[in-house]
């Protein structure tokens, strides 16, 4: 073989390798940081059936799912009639009272590269549970899919969904 050809070669398919390694994003699965407060997922959406919609507003019509605000939490817990005696719901409502966004640290997550429209999905019947899992169950939020190009693509072929590359990459 020639070795001009493995100079350039294995230096290449390194860095490709370890592009992928750093950036794919199925090396997220399993990802769960600390919120600013435990938030329960499966308390709100398992135990007491709230739809995700309820607290997602713009998954519906908008590309992103959306953050609820805290004026969305206090609908329930702002009287003090829903867990008000526990301390991370005193601290919510506290944030709320004095006007102060909830930093919550987003769990998945999409390159800059890729355009996800959740309404699109949403519109279509796809259940949030396809890509996020089954939250419900969640008592702390993790990444439980890959969310990687074939992820995508292979979910794209099984539905007869658009599966050119200006669908997802803009």
């Amino acid at each position: 073989m020639n070795i001009k050809i493995l100079k350039i070669s294995v230096p290449i398919v390194a860095v490709a390798a370890l592009a992928y390694l750093i950036f794919s994003p199925s090396r997220y699965v399993g990802y769960s940081p600390d919120q600013p407060i435990p938030f329960n997922h499966k308390i709100h959406a398992g135990d007491n059936k709230i739809d995700c919609k309820y607290c997602h507003t713009g998954v519906e019509n908008s590309a992103h799912a959306t953050v609820p605000p805290s004026s969305t939490c206090m609908n329930c817990h702002g009287a003090g009639n829903v867990a008000g005696n526990q301390e991370h719901v005193k601290w919510l409502k506290a944030q709320y009272d004095s006007s102060t966004p909830v930093s919550w640290v987003k769990v998945h997550d999409q390159p800059d590269f890729v355009y996800f429209n959740h309404s699109r999905h949403v519109q279509r019947g796809v259940d949030c549970s396809t890509c996020h899992g089954n939250m419900a169950e969640m008592v702390k939020v993790r990444q439980s899919k890959s969310l990687n190009m074939g992820f995508c693509v292979d979910c794209h072929r099984e539905n007869n969904a658009p599966n050119d590359c200006s669908t997802c990459h803009r």
